[in-house]
């Protein structure tokens, strides 16, 4: 909330203070919208789908051993033998570290690629709103607010901008 204060105090008080600033043009972007729509973002999504997908697949598959053995230790574990049960106990434990140790490194390379796409799609998107508030003579573009009217929303723009190959590179 201090964060939000700080960031509009000035911004209301320049307004307040000078009544010549009526022709203020301000815009807003839903940065999470050009996350989810933007298509360099659905380009990718597919790709770290496509690079992670094997991964997936070996995590599932070792996943449905790790039931499969579970399962037969419960059903079988009463008529084993001790030292059999002890063994398959054992198997199955060091298949389960294994199994988690392999989901958190999915799950971290996954949040790390992630992170690495969207930064750069970011950079990509702010450079674009960049030219469109240069082009279009805006004062202000924000990005995060709790309310705003769909008339200073540009955020259309910038998805259709990165569409057509704006600031791409």
């Amino acid at each position: 909330m201090k964060h939000i204060f700080k960031t509009l105090a000035p911004l209301l008080l320049v307004l307040a203070v000078t009544p010549a600033l009526a022709e203020f043009k301000l815009g807003f972007v839903n940065g999470q919208r050009v996350v989810n729509e933007s298509p360099q973002a659905l380009r990718a999504k597919k790709k770290i789908e496509k690079e992670f997908e094997k991964r997936d697949q070996e995590l599932q598959k070792l996943s449905k051993q790790l039931q499969t053995t579970q399962e037969a230790l419960e059903k079988n574990g009463v008529t084993m033998a001790e030292s059999e049960r002890r063994n398959r106990e054992r198997e199955f434990n060091d298949l389960n570290r294994d199994f988690q140790r392999k989901q958190r490194e999915f799950r971290e390379d996954l949040n790390l690629r992630q992170n690495e796409e969207m930064a750069a799609i970011f950079e990509r998107a702010n450079r674009v709103i960049k030219q469109i508030a240069e082009a279009e003579k805006f004062d202000l573009i924000v990005q995060e607010a709790v309310y705003f009217s769909p008339r200073i929303d540009i955020t259309e723009k910038v998805i259709k901008a990165l569409g057509d190959g704006a600031a791409a590179k």
